[in-house]
């Protein structure tokens, strides 16, 4: 009884490890110069985005931007990673 207690626990942070694992890319674009960042991570808040160029390195933020998610395959042919 007890190694299912202990069991559980540990199988459901194996899973939510996995599941963060995977994770979801994003080409942004800045519209005023059509400029394309790619990125694994953003924060938005309110019409600002903030975020690591991953091409680049460089921390960018955006004040009016158009974000959409990208497959693994694009941003790999994107940002050489």
């Amino acid at each position: 009884m007890l190694k299912n207690r202990i069991k559980w626990p540990i199988l459901a942070a194996c899973a939510i490890a996995s599941l963060s694992a995977c994770g979801t890319y994003y080409r942004v674009t800045d519209p005023a110069s059509g400029r394309e960042y790619y990125t694994s991570d953003i924060d938005r808040d309110d019409d600002t985005v903030t975020f690591e160029d991953d091409r680049t390195g460089r921390d960018v933020t955006l004040d009016s931007s158009e974000v959409g998610e990208i497959s693994k395959d694009d941003y790999k042919a994107a940002t050489g990673r």
